[in-house]
């Protein structure tokens, strides 16, 4: 969405609002779009344009047009819930899928969004609108409602209490039963999702910890809905969860 121009706004907001004018709709832009999303005049966007492209965080291709570069990927890639925690849990991943041959997904909370920092597709798994990078709100995915759950009471009541985007007839948009299925996450472990994003798909999710026990991540696998058989998943995926945890350094309590 185009960024309304705004007075007396600081070099590091003119220089992020360059950057922000480029997402999943837009990946590649010319300097005139980028001028009006970023809500730049011309000639500051060509100035701010012309100091990133020299510094590697945009590209500009034959045809002219700007893409993010390949700078900014290798500074993500430093991002403590990013190309490392996607390293220690491959191997975990890899086995989940091989368990499973459905698409297998891993990630992180970011507000009130799930972002996917890796994906496992399977050739003949159930289609999924996901890619690294994507966002989605927390309540309308498996790996959203484990993270959701495990987040503090505030920022969880903050969550029912805001707009609820809706996807399918499915999608949970009623705050008393979300509360009511986090609860269930708690108590059980997983998050089961169904149809709440497509109407064909289900997803099984488990929280991922790190080495204080916080709830870093969520590993989930998605199937089809008509074909799921949940009881037969749940382990897998715990399984899964659980490894890249002891991964990570988390210690599960030992019982007296």
């Amino acid at each position: 969405m185009p960024i309304p121009a705004r007075q007396a706004r600081s070099a590091p907001d003119r220089l992020l609002s360059v950057l922000g004018a480029f997402d999943l709709e837009h990946p590649a832009l010319c300097l005139t779009d980028i001028s009006r999303r970023a809500g730049l005049s011309l000639s500051t966007a060509h100035r701010l344009v012309a100091a990133l492209t020299e510094w590697g965080a945009l590209e500009r291709d034959d045809s002219g047009l700007y893409h993010v570069g390949l700078r900014l990927w290798e500074l993500a890639a430093l991002a403590p819930r990013g190309l490392a925690l996607r390293q220690i849990a491959l191997p975990y991943l890899e086995d989940l899928y091989e368990a499973t041959h459905e698409n297998v997904q891993l990630a992180v909370q970011d507000g009130p969004e799930v972002v996917y920092i890796e994906w496992l597709s399977g050739r003949s798994a159930v289609g999924v609108h996901i890619r690294l990078g994507a966002r989605w709100p927390l309540h309308a995915t498996g790996v959203g409602l484990a993270l959701l759950a495990h987040s503090d009471a505030d920022s969880q009541e903050a969550y029912c209490g805001g707009p609820l985007a809706s996807f399918t007839p499915y999608t949970v948009t009623d705050p008393a039963r979300l509360r009511r299925i986090l609860a269930d996450v708690r108590r059980t472990g997983v998050a089961v999702s169904s149809r709440q994003v497509t109407d064909d798909a289900l997803s099984v999710a488990a929280p991922v910890r790190g080495p204080g026990g916080a709830v870093v991540a969520a590993v989930s696998v998605v199937v089809p809905q008509a074909d799921a058989e949940v009881p037969v998943l749940v382990p897998a995926v715990r399984l899964a969860a659980r490894g890249i945890s002891r991964a990570l350094g988390w210690q599960p309590e030992k019982r007296a």
